[in-house]
């Protein structure tokens, strides 16, 4: 059997840490910056600020998925119902 072909990566960095504040308490969320892009324009089409949407997926999530894991999840949800211009072909 041929070996398969090399998988065609996006752009890698490491997680960007960036500070919130959530019902008054300040922590820090790491993210790719994939996730922090499409999270800025969820939050823009949301009529929100990303630190409001991290805030709405930290009340929402289970209290044993860590806040970066609900954060990637949501995101990956939103991307894939086509709620992003990342999702979309031509970009509109």
């Amino acid at each position: 059997m041929p070996d398969p072909a090399p998988l065609a990566l996006p752009a890698m960095g490491p997680p960007l840490k960036r500070s919130v504040t959530i019902d008054g308490h300040r922590t820090s969320v790491s993210l790719e910056d994939a996730f922090w892009r499409d999270l800025r324009e969820i939050a823009k089409r949301r009529a929100t600020s990303p630190a409001g949407l991290i805030a709405a997926i930290d009340h929402a999530r289970p209290p044993d998925v860590g806040l970066a894991t609900a954060v990637r999840l949501f995101v990956l949800a939103e991307v894939k119902a086509g709620t992003t211009l990342a999702a979309t072909p031509s970009g509109a």
